[in-house]
């Protein structure tokens, strides 16, 4: 009785808001990536292709046929084991890929280009080994709000028809929102309806990026220098 008499002399005395949560069901979880990209990509993969998995981490593409990653145990970058299942597995780097021009007919590269040194060399080399493929990268918003990029990445990416372009990351941009609160709410064991929003709307969080034969790459540094691959700067 102490005890709700103490309660009730403090909403008495202050405002106060209580919400009750609810414990977010399992459709609300967090969704695998391959999830999500199979709603908004098709990547109309044939029986038979080689299919190459550039960064494959502890989650191979259920389509690669070869895997290549640059770090066999875990570092800053993948903190969980690698997994292969029975997959052939390479150690390599995307700015030097060991594989003849053309030699895949489809090039998949999820959440690693935002960490490259050089991005035009990296995709040189994705589109020489490949035919076509898929790029997937963090936007801005979404590193800005997780607050994670810090030490981590080093661009934001743009897509925009067939052209990609990066843009060095600023020390400040790089702190985004300065708090773990969005962080904590959106992976938090109790529901809120922003849960909804953000795993409902992966293609505003990330850049979906297809492309066939080539595509055009601009690199925006924070000295105010453009480099260009397969275009060209008026």
């Amino acid at each position: 009785m102490k005890f709700l008499s103490f309660i009730s002399f403090l909403l008495n005395w202050m405002p106060v808001k209580i919400e009750i949560r609810r414990r977010r069901s399992k459709g609300i979880e967090k969704i695998d990536r391959f999830i999500y990209q199979a709603h908004y990509i098709n990547f109309n993969i044939k029986p038979n292709e080689r299919v190459l998995d550039i960064g494959c981490g502890r989650s191979p593409f259920p389509y690669a046929t070869i895997l290549v990653d640059r770090f066999l145990h875990p570092s800053r970058h993948r903190h969980e084991p690698l997994i292969r299942g029975d997959k052939p597995l390479v150690l390599a780097d995307v700015h030097h890929l060991p594989f003849a021009d053309k030699s895949f007919d489809f090039v998949y590269c999820s959440h690693v280009l935002e960490h490259v040194d050089d991005p035009l060399l990296a995709c040189a080399e994705i589109m020489r080994v490949g035919k076509r493929g898929y790029i997937e990268t963090p936007t801005m918003g979404k590193d800005a709000l997780f607050a994670w990029a810090k030490d981590m990445h080093k661009w934001h990416v743009v897509a925009c028809g067939q052209n990609l372009c990066f843009f060095e990351y600023s020390p400040r941009q790089l702190q985004g929102i300065r708090s773990s609160a969005w962080r904590n709410l959106i992976f938090s064991k109790w529901y809120h309806p922003l849960q909804e929003a953000f795993y409902e709307n992966q293609d505003i969080f990330n850049v979906m990026f297809k492309w066939t034969d080539r595509f055009a790459v601009f690199v925006f540094y924070l000295d105010g220098t453009v480099k260009v691959l397969n275009a060209e700067i008026n």
